[in-house]
């Protein structure tokens, strides 16, 4: 892969938005394309776009390092499921090098761990220290119709590779109303059991599913209200610029985390921003701003141009998000899904 060309000095100031807070945290998806069909998250028969619109490989290098260029010293790779992507390890690998530099403290990505049996040992070669992996269930039936076609034993597998190469593995779950809710006390046993931390999140009012949220939404005060009952939670003090709030489990000795979009705006100390496959910037994962970067990017060969694009975007993050599910408010609070934002 081609080595992205040195910044220019305009691209040394470090990234503060209108609210004071420096953004330091960039997440990319690099494929909207999914091996899985979550009935929370995609429409069964989605459309995806044409690869002739994404980005190359190349190019997210180059986007990717201009941004840490400007500060950003943690970068997550996304998707859709970005081990789908033709050669994407190419892209893990020159990105490394940021890693091997000091100018990036950290390279990870969220998987559904469908390709990890195959990429796990690679990833960590590439210094790869912890992954992502979104898993709401232990059953496989109901893995199979959450995902509409999956198989929870590659999955696994993929998770156990993932281990014995050394990755530090934290497992995502959504929860659902009435699908999953009574499994999440089992799903945070195992993944405490084998060392690994579980984070709850809410659903999220993105993309039309061609089904309601209201059916699916569950309230994480809800369920950390029934967790109370059994464990014995304390919270930590531990604040990562992210959405997540942290609590520590007595009887398991784990971690849990809860993402609370719709119960809790998290905005007041976010650090970070979000690239689709396509190069549009977007600050807030609920808000429909988008910045083409794209163009900038294309018309020089330096990095001037892109870097006023990234300034002026970044000037235009707004304070926080505020959605909204409800009986009057039954619809997408914003139109794209989040395999297009990426996470």
């Amino acid at each position: 892969m081609t080595v992205a060309l040195s910044p220019s000095p305009a691209l040394l100031r470090p990234m503060t938005d209108p609210f004071g807070r420096t953004i330091s945290y960039l997440r990319v998806s690099v494929t909207d394309r999914c091996d899985l069909r979550c009935f929370y998250c995609m429409a069964e028969d989605m459309t995806f776009l044409p690869k002739a619109d994404l980005l190359t490989l190349e190019e997210l290098d180059r986007l990717c390092s201009a941004f840490i260029a400007k500060g950003v010293n943690k970068l997550r790779l996304t998707g859709g499921e970005p081990l789908v992507r033709r050669n994407v390890m190419s892209l893990v690998r020159s990105l490394s090098r940021h890693l091997v530099s000091g100018a990036l403290g950290e390279l990870t990505l969220t998987t559904n761990g469908s390709q990890l049996a195959r990429f796990a040992d690679e990833l960590a070669d590439c210094g790869v220290r912890r992954i992502n992996v979104s898993l709401d269930t232990l059953d496989a039936e109901k893995f199979r119709a959450i995902t509409r076609w999956g198989d929870l034993g590659k999955v696994l597998e993929g998770i156990e590779a993932a281990r014995a190469a050394g990755l530090a593995v934290k497992i995502n779950a959504v929860a659902l109303k009435g699908i999953n809710e009574d499994e999440i006390p089992s799903l945070m046993e195992w993944a405490h059991g084998k060392g690994m931390g579980l984070t709850l999140i809410e659903v999220m009012p993105m993309g039309d599913i061609g089904a309601g949220r209201i059916d699916q939404y569950v309230p994480l005060s809800l369920v950390r209200a029934r967790l109370a009952k059994r464990f014995t939670m304390t919270d930590l003090a531990e604040n990562t610029g992210g959405p997540a709030r942290y609590v520590s489990v007595h009887e398991t000795g784990g971690k849990l985390g809860f993402i609370t979009p719709m119960t809790h705006n998290f905005c007041e100390a976010c650090n970070r921003v979000r690239i689709t496959c396509t190069g549009t910037l977007h600050t807030c994962l609920g808000h429909e701003d988008a910045s083409d970067l794209r163009k900038p990017l294309r018309a020089s060969p330096d990095n001037d141009l892109l870097a006023a694009a990234i300034d002026r975007a970044i000037g235009l993050k707004p304070k926080g998000h505020d959605f909204i599910i409800d009986r009057r408010h039954n619809r997408p609070s914003v139109s794209r899904h989040m395999s297009v934002t990426g996470g």
